[in-house]
């Protein structure tokens, strides 16, 4: 985390709408400063509308909304509903998803990731200060084009500033273009600390560094793989669902970069490859105690807390924990004590 700044600490809530409410509300009780939902089999924003009108405090964002299923108007239109109902507590987390599920999924185009997305954020910016300030919208891109803006169409002003964007980003490009234009960046749960700060900072610094800004004006926000457990069982269950996890991502071509640093790189085009013939248990056996440590914060529970601290320490501003199989009671009692 940065001088001067507490770490935060997220937490997540499902997309069963149903539950939302009492979800949002217990994190709040707990302290969290974050509630964060995702775009997996459910729409990611209806979750924090329900969650903006059962508390009053804890930041509200979506980690992450597919923007390129999407275009900047629509995604505009909501941002500027959540910021204003939530009173300024929304943040808008955006991802690219990949190809093929862009193209397949969505039917939508897919072309040029870290420029298309660059543009996007541009495009918001454009459109949110029209609506504020009554300006022109005129916004011509590579990508998007928005230059028609009647009064019956644009929404009222509001006394918030614009939702703050975090953008999720992996490789360089992405991370750089992060730094530039967005107000902070959700990295990915397949990140170890040496990829970190050897791949993730120095790219993030020269973004920031081409907007002129300084780094505490900027969110670096990362989930992180928690195995614990109250017992050898609970431990065990939990190392083996965090090493599935693990495997399950780094049978992505996208995600080889990480596992090369490290002189795995081989170990993507095996995992790949039993992916396609659907062997997921095996996948998780070729996880082996050193990545297991590489990727996770492993420790017994009276010891989480300040593992994950130092994992953060200096360079992660917030930090959401997942915790595989720990028991609520488990999870609450690292809470308190992260919160000391």
């Amino acid at each position: 985390m940065t001088p001067g700044r507490g770490l935060k600490i997220d937490g997540g809530i499902f997309s069963d709408l149903a539950r939302v409410p009492a979800l949002a509300a217990d994190l709040e009780q707990q302290g969290y400063d974050g509630c964060w939902s995702a775009e997996t089999n459910h729409d990611p924003f209806l979750p924090l509308a329900l969650a903006a009108e059962h508390t009053s405090k804890i930041e509200l964002g979506t980690s992450i909304a597919v923007a390129f299923a999407r275009n900047p108007m629509t995604v505009a239109n909501i941002g500027w509903d959540l910021q204003t109902y939530s009173q300024g507590r929304f943040i808008l987390g955006l991802g690219t998803q990949i190809k093929p599920h862009i193209e397949k999924r969505f039917s939508m185009p897919w072309s040029h990731p870290v420029r298309r997305m660059r543009e996007f954020v541009l495009a918001l910016h454009a459109i949110w200060s029209a609506w504020n300030d009554g300006a022109r919208l005129h916004f011509e891109g590579e990508f998007y084009t928005h230059k028609l803006m009647t009064p019956m169409f644009a929404p009222e002003p509001q006394p918030f500033s614009a939702p703050k964007i975090f953008i999720a980003a992996v490789g360089e490009a992405m991370t750089e273009m992060c730094g530039e234009v967005a107000d902070g960046m959700l990295g990915h749960a397949f990140t170890t600390k040496r990829y970190l700060e050897d791949v993730t900072m120095p790219a993030l610094l020269r973004g920031l560094q081409r907007s002129g800004r300084d780094r505490r004006e900027f969110q670096l926000s990362f989930p992180m793989f928690v195995v614990t457990g109250d017992t050898d069982a609970e431990f065990e269950a939990a190392a083996a669902a965090t090493r599935k996890q693990i495997a399950f991502y780094g049978s992505t071509p996208a995600y080889r970069r990480v596992l090369e640093l490290h002189g795995w790189g081989e170990l993507q085009t095996e995992l790949h490859r039993l992916s396609l013939e659907g062997a997921w248990d095996t996948m998780g056996t070729l996880i082996d105690d050193e990545m297991l440590e590489a990727f996770a914060v492993v420790a017994p529970v009276d010891k989480v807390a300040a593992a994950l601290r130092s994992r953060c320490d200096s360079v992660v501003d917030r930090v959401l924990p997942g915790f595989a199989t720990a028991s609520k009671a488990t999870v609450t009692a690292v809470m308190q004590e992260l919160r000391q």
